[in-house]
């Protein structure tokens, strides 16, 4: 009941106050549990895919699958998860894949954000709707009577909505600011992780053959390819030579021409 009474003597603005407040309240609980699940597992996946990289790709890709349900672990993946690479591909992979991550990590940002700028506007206008109907009421006759009491009374209770106002905006303000801080430390941390995977790359290259599909596909290349290779060159061939007149038989002109004693 205390609240309802504050709400109705904070005035009309308060309810777009109590609205803002429980969707900043929602976006904080649920960035506040996702935070948490991130730093607490993040530093054992990196650790488990590195170590595993330096003696076999195989296992470090299949480490990183299983980790999937986290950032870093989508992170490391996307590169093992190519069939073949290059160190430019490599790089590229793990280039869009941080950019994906973070981008999904600024999740509720902007609600955060339009509550810091509206609140305290929202608590601004309630207290001027409060003092034109507080003011309103005074006569010039009244004034330092008995009934200009209620006068002061109004205007201190539509102070309520700028201090309800400007409560909502640091509160979502300062986890703002928190959660910015945990983006730049993620930052950090892909970027050193990425590091450490493109060095182990360089030194010792993955090497999946294994997989049944890349090597079904180099056979079938060289089987499509073969015929038309060799296939062209004879058509070509048969048609230039084919344009040549076959030779014809001497004839006895020739033959006196040709011989220089007769």
């Amino acid at each position: 009941m205390d609240i309802l009474d504050l709400i109705e003597k904070g005035g009309p603005a308060m309810w777009p106050l109590l609205a803002l407040s429980v969707l900043s309240l929602s976006v904080i609980f649920e960035r506040l549990w996702f935070w948490l699940r991130i730093l607490t597992q993040e530093k054992e996946i990196v650790d488990r895919v590195l170590d595993a990289a330096r003696e076999n790709w195989v296992t470090a890709r299949d480490i990183a699958r299983l980790a999937t349900s986290q950032p870093i672990g989508r992170f490391l993946f996307a590169p093992l998860n190519l069939p073949k690479t290059d160190t430019e591909t490599f790089r590229l992979a793990l280039e869009a894949s941080a950019e994906d991550e973070l981008a999904g990590m600024r999740r509720g940002e902007k609600l955060l954000e339009a509550v810091i700028a509206l609140a305290p506007l929202l608590g601004l206008l309630g207290t001027v709707l409060g003092l034109i109907q507080a003011l309103r009421s005074i006569r010039i006759g009244d004034l330092g009577t008995a009934s200009t009491a209620g006068v002061t009374t109004g205007i201190g209770e539509s102070l309520i909505s700028t201090a309800a106002g400007l409560i909502v905006a640091i509160v979502s303000l300062v986890f703002y600011r928190l959660f910015q801080s945990f983006l730049v430390n993620q930052v950090k941390v892909f970027r050193k992780a990425g590091n450490d995977m493109e060095l182990l790359y360089r030194q010792s290259p993955p090497d999946f053959s294994n997989n049944p599909q890349e090597l079904a596909l180099p056979p079938g290349r060289e089987r499509d390819s073969s015929p038309q290779k060799f296939s062209a060159p004879r058509k070509r061939g048969r048609n230039k030579f084919s344009q040549v007149p076959p030779e014809s038989p001497p004839t006895e002109s020739d033959s006196h021409s040709s011989d220089p004693e007769q």
